[in-house]
């Protein structure tokens, strides 16, 4: 039996885009399988728990509220909030219009419309500027460009329809279900640092960018990672890459790495889930700190990118959490 299991799903709107790559830990060595699609989201958290170890969950997509519309909330965090979710349906609903707009239905616009900006968005929901609108953890790095924020869901650069399809369609429902049962569930870093959190038979979940976690493996693509052959160029150093974190693919896995992870349109989907797990397996074996501001914000509301050291440019603004439930 694994003392631990690490797996990182690489998320998407589409299903046919869902990716997971697992590694089991034995000792000091993990044993990597090839990457599969994540099937049926119900089925998922029992599938992982099974064998009951440990579960490091990574996730490619947003777990956490930027401050500005947290500031509003009656809850005490955001998994209290997630929770909640499950009486409030229209909170997921995409407004087409600004004039729909709301703390209670917030996401942001159905389809392209001329002259709509993000500054609009934000002053929709009450926020003094666009800023808003993203958490501490989505702005820009010396390491790398500002990610999307939460409630915007138009174009190639935005993160809320994954969103949405995890929080609506699988995250919600486990958290209502984790009574006698139910998956039990912790939320990384809102109830706590990843290792205090990991116990036989609890799957912890934390936020993982791939993108990230390709930097702290020290790899880089010299092209798209849509293309094959950026990937399939990227094949050795990968290799290395995983041999320092102990990591040793298995057949599967190792072919799929050799043909640079296929040429259909999911081989992106494939590598992304690969890089997220080795970025998670860093954390895990502390190659990576398990590292989070001291901000009761982030630690309450926001979130963070676990592996991510690097601090925003702009320091966050500064408020206290009685608005926010404290």
């Amino acid at each position: 039996m694994p003392d631990l299991i690490a797996a990182h799903a690489d998320w998407s709107i589409d299903p046919r885009k869902r990716w997971l790559s697992l590694a089991r830990r034995q000792g000091r060595t993990w044993r990597a399988e090839v990457p599969r699609p994540v099937g049926a989201v119900a089925a998922l958290l029992p599938g992982l728990l099974a064998e009951g170890a440990p579960v490091a969950l990574g996730l490619d997509l947003p777990l956490g509220l930027p401050r500005a519309y947290a500031a509003g909330c009656e809850e005490a965090d955001f998994p209290a909030f997630l929770a909640g979710l499950a009486a409030r349906p229209e909170f997921f609903a995409v407004n087409a219009g600004l004039e729909t707009v709301c703390a209670a239905s917030p996401f942001y616009p159905a389809r392209g419309v001329r002259g709509m900006t993000r500054a609009a968005h934000a002053a929709a929901l009450g926020f003094a500027g666009p800023e808003g609108l993203s958490r501490w953890c989505d702005r820009a790095t010396a390491e790398r460009p500002a990610g999307a924020p939460l409630f915007w869901t138009l174009g190639a650069n935005q993160s809320g329809k994954a969103a949405i399809a995890a929080w609506r369609d699988w995250l919600v429902p486990a958290l209502a279900t984790q009574g006698p049962g139910g998956a039990p569930v912790r939320l990384w870093p809102f109830q706590g640092g990843l290792h205090a959190l990991l116990a036989p038979g609890v799957a912890v979940l934390a936020e993982v960018y791939p993108a990230e976690a390709l930097r702290h493996c020290g790899l880089k693509l010299a092209g798209s990672k849509r293309a094959q052959g950026p990937r399939l160029a990227l094949a050795p150093a990968l290799r290395e890459a995983m041999a320092a974190r102990r990591v040793v693919p298995n057949a599967g896995l190792e072919a799929t790495i050799a043909a640079g992870f296929g040429t259909d349109a999911a081989g992106e989907d494939r590598f992304d889930s690969l890089i997220g797990l080795l970025g998670l397996i860093g954390v895990l074996d502390g190659t990576r700190p398990d590292f989070v501001p001291e901000d009761p914000w982030i630690r309450r509301w926001e979130g963070w990118v676990l592996g991510q050291t690097a601090l925003p440019r702009l320091s966050p603004p500064v408020a206290g959490l009685a608005a926010a439930g404290s």
